[in-house]
């Protein structure tokens, strides 16, 4: 494929794969934008109101394939991918695949893998915003995999959001994408709970709002603060120690049981600190508890 004509010509024109929430959306905005797009689902009528706006409808995934150069994917994961791409493998030489499904980095390599062995490319990607933010300024997504092919659709993949490019490597994007979402759910669930806590008590969401927002606010504070203590392997207990830590979980946890509240949730983050304490690191920062993570699943550091 000749990526350089491609980019000089700036050929607007992409086929879709895949028409649930994000997918429509990011048709949608193709669309918007002036591109001639074709999609394709395996329920062939959620491509019904794409197409009343423009959309060119494929009646089979080769006619969606054949369209063009460019093909963007927003599935499940990527066995459905696998599902719809192995029997129709022998048309997709000379494909850019930019796959923005969610999966693990290790089966978005083995599929990079896959498609080379077919003759085609493919770019990753983690969208980190929900449907609604596709085509908004501030959105933004991971996208990794050969440099020269992601240059080359950089304004097309900047159609949909903004673009953060990660690297070679593959699973880069999705493995940014995964820990980000570790980060979100986790810190989401524990606002779930903390409400639940303060609802036994007779506080509303309403009330709890600016105390939760301020407590959030507070973490790329503390963030900023120990990442290069992190980086460094260090853990000094100057200013925090494991076993204040554990105590005040503790405290939650008795917390949580008065409410009558479950309690699953911060047990678990109290048999964490308290494995920690076991392994000698009461007077170490709680940042050490990193070390139990790493070494719970032989973890190399």
């Amino acid at each position: 494929m000749n990526r350089n004509a491609h980019a000089s010509e700036n050929r607007k024109s992409v086929t879709v794969i895949g028409l649930g929430p994000m997918g429509q959306a990011m048709a949608g905005v193709y669309l918007e934008r002036g591109y001639q797009v074709t999609v394709w689902n395996r329920t062939p009528d959620k491509a019904d109101e794409l197409a009343a706006r423009g959309a060119v409808k494929a009646s089979s995934i080769n006619e969606a394939l054949a369209a063009n150069e460019l093909v963007v994917l927003s599935l499940t994961d990527y066995d459905v991918m696998y599902a719809i791409l192995e029997p129709v493998s022998e048309h997709l030489s000379g494909k850019v695949l930019v796959n923005l499904s969610s999966d693990t980095a290790e089966k978005v390599r083995k599929a990079a893998k896959w498609l080379t062995g077919r003759g085609a490319s493919l770019i990753t990607g983690g969208v980190q915003v929900p449907p609604s933010g596709i085509g908004k300024p501030d959105s933004s997504t991971y996208y990794s995999g050969p440099e020269e092919v992601f240059e080359a659709y950089r304004k097309d993949l900047e159609v949909l959001t903004c673009t953060d490019y990660r690297g070679e490597d593959p699973g880069l994007a999705m493995l940014y994408y995964q820990i980000q979402m570790d980060i979100f759910w986790t810190s989401m669930l524990s606002y779930l709970h903390a409400l639940a806590v303060a609802g036994a008590n007779g506080i509303t969401a309403e009330q709890f709002l600016p105390y939760a927002s301020a407590t959030l606010s507070s973490l790329p504070a503390f963030v900023e603060f120990y990442t290069p203590r992190l980086d460094s392997g260090k853990h000094p207990g100057d200013v925090d120690r494991l076993a204040m830590g554990y105590a005040s979980v503790e405290h939650v946890v008795h917390t949580t049981e008065d409410a009558g509240i479950d309690i699953a949730l911060p047990s678990a983050v109290l048999d964490i600190f308290k494995r920690g304490m076991e392994k000698g690191h009461a007077g170490d920062s709680f940042t050490s508890l990193i070390e139990i993570f790493k070494k719970s699943f032989g973890v190399r550091t």
